[in-house]
């Protein structure tokens, strides 16, 4: 999926390259799409990539677990209500595909030391983008606001836990997030590249059944700390 993505996002770009450059970076560019952002509410699509990390706080000082981040896959909807000239309400909701490997200290062996967590989230962000004035075909914005996650992965119902392999984490979770991004207007459509920090707010550990584990007895909190890259369609 990510090489489709990728070849996708080649073609728009060889495709629409004089395009842009002609539209948007020439000295007196055709100003496209004018009244498209003076609709009450307007909607699209994104597709982008993410890397899902794991903050641990931790009860006493010792060895840390380690965190192995990888890139996932994003996909999802966009819902925009213009409130103001300059503030639109925005709701993104999405799937989105991760990993992380956390290697455990104290152990020899293999089976214990490794726990790869992979998860499957549909993300419900609700933003506040703040636009500034726009440029010819660009305007650059602001967003951040909350969100809520559901995580299909999170091994919550297993009576399993680390003593068979089993790493469990709540379902939900709730976050705060910030970022930021550029609206690029085509003759068609417009394209908009942005880059987002996800905070994640309480603690999603289920602990073992045993309160001294060596992978979870330790552990204050488990919070998530993501960086998200979309690229919207509107």
């Amino acid at each position: 999926m990510k090489k489709i993505v990728v070849i996708l996002l080649l073609i728009i770009s060889a495709k629409g390259n004089s395009q842009f450059k002609e539209s948007m970076f020439a000295k007196d560019p055709i100003i496209n799409l004018e009244n498209f952002q003076k609709q009450k509410i307007y909607y699209g699509y994104f597709l982008g990539f993410n890397s899902f990390d794991f903050k641990v706080d931790y009860r006493t000082v010792g060895s840390d677990i380690l965190v192995k981040k990888t890139t996932g896959f994003n996909v999802g909807v966009v819902g925009d209500l213009k409130l103001q000239e300059y503030i639109n309400l925005r709701f993104e909701p999405g799937l989105y595909y991760t990993q992380r490997d956390l290697t455990f200290p104290g152990f020899t062996k293999k089976v214990d030391v490794l726990r790869e967590v992979s998860s499957t989230y549909i993300h419900f962000p609700l933003l506040l983008k703040f636009s500034s004035l726009r440029t010819g075909n660009i305007r650059p914005y602001l967003v951040g606001g909350v969100s809520a996650t559901l995580n299909l992965s999170s091994n919550s119902k297993s009576i399993d836990d680390n003593y068979e392999q089993t790493f469990r984490v709540k379902p939900w979770t709730t976050n705060y997030e910030i970022g930021f991004g550029i609206d690029l207007f085509s003759e068609y459509f417009i394209f908009s590249p942005s880059i987002r920090g996800v905070f994640g707010i309480n603690d999603e550990l289920i602990r073992d059944n045993n309160p001294n584990s060596p992978w979870t007895g330790n552990i204050e909190s488990l919070k998530t700390r993501a960086v998200l890259i979309n690229f919207t369609f509107h």
